[in-house]
């Protein structure tokens, strides 16, 4: 199946609206990151306790916090539970845990049950994390997608050339720093199943930058007389109904799972709706127009103008 055909899109002559997109998403996701929201790092990495209530009636959160507070408890967050009846997730830092694993329990029963004006709760759920578990998840987790680049970097030096490596790994790191922004400007936690699907989201961008690549790669052994610009136009274009197709269904599966999935997946759904949207964009604005920024810096420099895979990629 083809939805596009002949079409004949200047990609690279729209470079500088794609910089200026990435700019503005990229930039507002390092200023909630570093000076307003930060990361906002979830029980599993930054330690501390969650409790699960469940009301007969739609709570009043204000009434919540002010049981809370009431009875001392300090630096809590309460949290409605979406598509999940009369529930709330309260969170207490890693300091309530230091007294054992019934102390935050017990400090949300005791503030429920004599400030707040329903008493007839029930608590579903509770899970706590430790201060030390919790910089040791934090740690790995960094390691997990550190990891994860530098083998795709490796991997498609081997297959194709160093600067295919580097283009591909910069264009999904612009798409974990943005996702990651769109968590920080939501103020959605980051918990271990983002973490999964940030990995997800690597592989699946890779993959969509490996088929653009490997169309440029073929396209540049049979068209010698075209620039590398006009290559790389050629191949987004070629590729272009199979991108909209594979990342479209891939969009709305991901979407309903958003909608409908619950609390439980709502990060992880999340951090795939963002993250498909950047992938797909990333592969046709960031990733390819690198080769062609390579080739005229080579250019400049007085260095071979050589087209970085005109000859086959290794196998």
């Amino acid at each position: 199946m083809e939805l596009f055909r002949n079409t004949n899109i200047d990609w690279l002559g729209k470079k500088w609206y794609f910089l200026g997109f990435s700019l503005i998403f990229s930039i507002a996701g390092l200023i909630s990151l570093l000076f307003i929201n930060h990361i906002p790092l979830g029980v599993d990495f930054k330690g501390g306790t969650q409790v699960k209530v469940s009301f007969p009636s739609t709570p009043n959160e204000d009434h919540l916090r002010s049981a809370m507070d009431s009875s001392g408890v300090k630096d809590f967050t309460i949290q409605r539970l979406t598509g999940a009846g009369n529930q709330v997730v309260v969170t207490l830092p890693e300091t309530h845990t230091d007294a054992g694993n019934d102390a935050p329990r017990q400090a949300v029963i005791n503030a429920l049950t004599n400030n707040y004006k329903d008493s007839s709760f029930k608590i579903e759920d509770s899970y706590t994390v430790g201060p030390t578990a919790g910089k040791q998840l934090r740690n790995q987790a960094v390691l997990a997608t550190l990891y994860s680049l530098l083998g795709m970097l490796i991997f498609l030096w081997f297959r194709f050339e160093l600067i295919y490596g580097l283009a591909a790994v910069v264009a999904v790191f612009h798409d974990t720093l943005i996702t990651i922004g769109a968590f920080s400007l939501a103020n959605k936690e980051i918990t271990l199943t983002v973490i999964a699907a940030l990995l997800t989201l690597i592989g699946y961008s890779m993959n969509d930058t490996i088929v653009v690549f490997d169309r440029i790669r073929e396209n540049l052994v049979t068209s010698r007389r075209e620039t590398l610009a006009q290559v790389v136009n050629r191949s987004i274009n070629q590729t272009l109904s199979r991108t909209v197709l594979s990342s479209g269904l891939t969009f709305l599966t991901v979407l309903c799972l958003y909608l409908f999935g619950g609390e439980v997946l709502h990060g992880f759904s999340f951090a795939l709706v963002v993250g498909i949207l950047i992938g797909t964009y990333s592969s046709i604005a960031v990733a390819a127009p690198m080769l062609v920024a390579y080739q005229e810096w080579r250019s400049k420099n007085g260095k071979s103008a050589q087209l970085p895979a005109s000859r086959k990629a290794r196998a």
